[in-house]
């Protein structure tokens, strides 16, 4: 994932400084004084909680306790949601939203970067972090069981822990939903190559030609290069990373210039993740699932395909069972649409995990 954000980082930082840095002093108290959080039966708790042995950063924000509880899974690896509060502060009317920046991400990366992260990450550390997170909110929040909405490389955590511990979940909710078929799926390499060949780009084609299509063989350098041009090369994921990732980034409350630095920095740390999750197969650890399972998928998605997503979701076995396309959206549409995205959680999942109608968005 650190491919996706470079492949826009240049062009949104080339306005005057001047300009960029009093834009941003603006927006970063509007946003601060979004965010507060006044209600007396609601909770906005940010803070460093120990986590498999280090202090990883945890929010839980909502205007009524009461209300059910969301725990995110971010991508990347090292994609942190932290910077993304503003832009979802609406759901925080009718959920709990709970933020966990993994170890190697964020805020627990930047607080002390490398040194503090209790060694290399890798795909079963994060997996008990996740259960840990996971067994800490219940805790905290006095509930029974939470709704899981990973995103993007998050999914791949987030199928694993459905699946194998529905005790702790209430609903499965997936976006930018990753399927792991052990290369057999080809369908955003080849179309990555299509893009790049109909731009006139022969020399970006010739070198993910060179990479090969089974992801499962990349090194890391490959992966990050095949991310930088599967994202750079469709004009509705480079103008989200730049307006929507990035400038959700700058603009942040919670982000100074330092914790930016570091988000990037821990992109990069992460890298050693994906080498975990090399060879899984989706389909050969099983479709069935013992709680409701949602998938909320941009339309246009050029990095984890709705076409892919959907044959997936139509071979799981669920109690309940909810797909719906999110339109004008490619990768990272929950937050280029969070509108849209909360009313499907609203009309979709609410009442599904509550029994009751569906409130109005106010």
């Amino acid at each position: 994932m650190i491919g996706v954000i470079l492949a826009a980082t240049t062009a949104a930082l080339a306005a005057p400084v001047a300009v960029l840095f009093g834009h941003r002093a603006v927006r970063r108290s509007a946003n601060a004084a979004l965010m507060r959080i006044d209600s007396p039966t609601g909770i906005d708790e940010q803070r460093f909680v120990r986590i498999g042995g280090i202090e990883q950063w945890i929010s839980i924000r909502g205007e009524d306790r009461a209300n059910p509880v969301l725990l995110e899974i971010h991508g990347g690896p090292g994609a942190a949601s932290s910077p993304y509060g503003a832009r979802t502060r609406e759901w925080e009317k009718h959920f709990t939203l709970v933020r966990w920046d993994m170890r190697g991400a964020g805020l627990t990366f930047a607080r002390g970067g490398a040194a503090t992260q209790g060694g290399p990450v890798t795909f079963d550390r994060l997996y008990e972090d996740a259960l840990e997170v996971t067994r800490y909110v219940l805790d905290r929040m006095q509930v029974e069981r939470v709704v899981l909405v990973p995103s993007s490389f998050g999914t791949v955590f987030g199928l694993r822990l459905a699946r194998n511990h529905p005790e702790l979940y209430s609903a499965y909710v997936g976006t930018d939903q990753n399927v792991h078929e052990a290369g057999r799926d080809t369908s955003a390499y080849r179309a990555t190559l299509e893009r790049l060949r109909a731009a006139g780009k022969t020399r970006q084609a010739a070198e993910i030609e060179a990479i090969g299509s089974d992801p499962g063989q990349w090194t890391r350098a490959q992966r990050t290069a095949y991310d930088k041009l599967c994202a750079g090369s469709d004009p509705l994921t480079l103008d989200t990373v730049k307006k929507v990732v990035l400038g959700s980034m700058w603009l942040s409350p919670l982000y100074t210039l330092g914790r930016i630095k570091a988000y990037f920095q821990a992109q990069s740390f992460s890298e050693t993740v994906t080498e975990g999750a090399a060879g899984f197969d989706d389909w050969a650890d099983g479709t069935r699932f013992e709680i409701p399972f949602f998938v909320f998928q941009g339309a246009l998605d050029v990095i984890t395909p709705a076409a892919r997503a959907k044959a997936y979701f139509d071979a799981v076995e669920a109690p309940v069972k909810g797909f719906e396309l999110i339109e004008d959206a490619s990768h990272f549409a929950w937050i280029r649409r969070p509108d849209r995205f909360l009313e499907l959680l609203l009309t979709r999942v609410r009442p599904v995990i509550t029994g009751t109608p569906t409130p109005s968005i106010r």
